[in-house]
């Protein structure tokens, strides 16, 4: 969507919002949003059981919200960000082990910006690179389906994943982080893919 479309539907969403038509605001976001929310959740999930569990509860939580959101940031990011808690939650629920990954496990290392131009991205082998993902934790899938799959921006990336509104400040650090995490699964998939033949030798 381009950025024009994509601020007048926040226009109108917001204009919904403001007469109280809440459940008008929750039907337009989800014509629009829904396809990529349950797209994401696809990938972070794996199971369409577990998406269509999932996307039923996002939608409920979606239109509850609403009253209370306060347009500090687009829709499209809150919106992926009550997407990203109901993946959360949900898979707290089927599996009381799984964590999300420190966003401070990182802060220390050097960040290098590279091309997104990688052999793995290409469209002959999409397939395959997709099976790769059910190796990836959580988090590494939910960086990996808001980066690529639905091509957030950072600060868009860091506002889902932090599940609350950021001062300037931490938000900048936190996109740092996130993106030395996106360097270190670039690399993680390179050596899973070389592992599955798909590539071959280091980089």
């Amino acid at each position: 969507m381009q950025a024009t479309q994509q601020q007048r539907l926040d226009e109108e969403l917001r204009r919904l919002c403001d007469a109280r038509d809440y459940k008008g605001a929750a039907e337009l976001a989800l014509r629009h949003y829904g396809l990529d929310i349950r797209k994401l959740m696809m990938v972070i999930l794996k199971h369409q059981d577990w998406v269509d569990d999932a996307f039923g509860a996002f939608s409920e939580g979606l239109l509850k919200s609403l009253p209370g959101f306060r347009w500090e940031s687009s829709f499209r990011t809150w919106a992926y960000r009550v997407a990203r808690h109901v993946c959360a939650q949900y898979l707290r629920s089927l599996h009381g082990r799984e964590k999300w990954a420190s966003d401070g496990a990182l802060a220390d290392q050097p960040y290098r910006e590279r091309s997104m131009t990688q052999p793995w991205f290409q469209t002959d082998i999409k397939r395959r690179f997709r099976a790769l993902q059910d190796k990836l934790t959580p988090h590494e899938r939910m960086l990996l389906a808001l980066r690529i799959e639905s091509g957030l921006s950072w600060n868009e990336v860091a506002r889902t994943m932090a599940g609350e509104d950021l001062p300037a400040d931490v938000l900048r650090q936190r996109v740092v982080v996130l993106r030395q995490q996106f360097q270190r699964l670039k690399v993680h998939l390179r050596e899973l893919a070389v592992e599955e033949s798909m590539l071959s030798g280091p980089p």
